[in-house]
């Protein structure tokens, strides 16, 4: 595979991710902006410029915070379907994503990872994938916030690739587009991308977790506002009277059974999870997310959300309950059936790298399922992100390497099989 010129004049792959690890690029939820945070424009200037630095003339960020840019074909490829890669450049906004400080463990020999402030740890119990990394370089947070390889080791493999591209000349290609998007941890990434526009025929998102895998599926998803109404009184005159409507929602929340809760389930198994709960003695909202990789699996869940809440409001007369449900997102296997090159020639690219390939499924989303869904199919890439949304988020470099081979092996792959 493509490698990089003696004599290169750039960040190397690591200096890239850490960079852009430093940059403080946290979204935020209900936010009434659109990207929710300002900051994700300081990291979304910086690779306009170096996507520039690297040959993609045309790069550029809109008003919405989309950072694109394109990749011409070599002469004699212009036939070939433009493909396209994206990566998202917020993080998890319920770890402090600021002031980060990357760390590095080099040549891993097992055992936990002592984080350097906040006593935290990395526990090898609870990451049994870190055996694959023996003598390896890892790279962590210090403990006081997340890392932030979610996504910016995506960004990073990305800018790699396209530096080997343009230090190796006589490399053949079709045309590939890129893309940065903000606000995907706030499941808002993809809200006014123009997939019509962007021009490409399939799209890869780089997101995903352990080498060699490739992610064709994701969870179907919508979520619940249940707003239970009770009835307000001054507290001294409240006998008999008052129905506060937040002990009617502790009531729903304390009988929501744990089966079926995301602390007890796996794989294939779907879930129903509070996740905010907000309000007075008039009036309070419960969100409850509903997942299932099967579409089918959602109104089910629907249906006991709605009886669990009835059977609160029977416990305290007076109370009543009015309930939304929302549809957020689809699995994106549907959709991807549609195009199977996109999945077929991406597991041939993780041979190429000579890693056996794993076709996954994630237990959440990505901006994949949106774009999936408005007609430009997108299969997850790995990264070598691990242990996301915390503070003990860790990367492999050695994954980080393979990331790189297997993005520019799909390019490989869609060339010769498609020009």
């Amino acid at each position: 595979m493509l490698k990089r010129a003696a004599d290169s004049k750039f960040p190397s792959l690591v200096d890239r991710f850490v960079s852009y690890a430093k940059i403080h690029t946290t979204s935020v939820e209900d936010s009434e902006t659109y990207p929710s945070s300002e900051r994700q424009f300081d990291l979304a200037k910086i690779l306009v410029e170096e996507l520039k630095a690297v040959g993609l003339s045309d790069a550029a960020v809109d008003d919405n915070c989309y950072v694109t840019a394109t990749l011409p074909a070599t002469p004699g490829c212009e036939n070939v379907p433009v493909i396209a890669f994206i990566a998202h450049m917020d993080t998890y906004p319920e770890v402090s994503g600021e002031n980060v400080v990357p760390t590095f463990h080099e040549n891993y020999q097992g055992g936990d990872i002592i984080l350097p402030n906040n006593d935290k740890k990395i526990l090898e119990a609870e990451n049994p994938y870190l055996k694959t990394c023996i003598g390896e370089t890892i790279i962590t947070a210090d403990g006081t916030t997340l890392l932030g390889a979610d996504d910016k080791a995506g960004i990073a493999e990305i800018l790699e690739s396209l530096t080997r591209i343009l230090e190796n000349p006589d490399f053949t290609h079709g045309t590939v587009k890129i893309a940065f998007t903000p606000d995907e941890e706030v499941g808002a990434g993809v809200k006014h991308f123009d997939v019509e526009k962007f021009g490409a025929l399939v799209a890869y998102t780089m997101d995903g977790g352990q080498r060699g895998e490739v992610e064709d599926e994701t969870f179907s998803a919508d979520s619940a506002i249940v707003t239970f109404v009770g009835r307000d009184i001054h507290p001294g005159y409240a006998k008999d009277k008052m129905v506060p409507s937040v002990k009617v929602a502790g009531e729903f929340l304390a009988s929501l059974p744990r089966d079926g809760a995301p602390e007890t389930t796996e794989g294939a198994e779907g879930y129903i999870h509070p996740i905010n709960i907000k309000g007075n003695t008039s009036e309070t909202e419960v969100t409850v997310l509903i997942r299932d990789f099967d579409v089918d699996g959602l109104a089910p869940k629907a249906k006991m959300i709605k009886e669990f809440a009835e059977k609160a409001c029977q416990e305290w007369p007076g109370s009543s309950v009015k309930i939304e449900i929302k549809e957020y997102y689809r699995n994106m296997k549907y959709d991807l059936a549609k195009e199977p090159r996109a999945m077929d020639y991406a597991l041939e690219a993780v041979k190429r790298a000579g890693i056996e390939p794993i076709r996954g499924s994630i237990r959440g989303g990505t901006d994949g399922s949106t774009l999936s869904a408005k007609g430009l199919p997108t299969p997850n890439i790995f990264t070598g992100e691990q242990d996301f949304h915390g503070y003990g988020e860790w990367i492999c470099v050695k994954d980080m390497e393979h990331a790189t081979d297997t993005l520019l092996n799909i390019i490989v792959v869609w060339t010769e099989k498609e020009k």
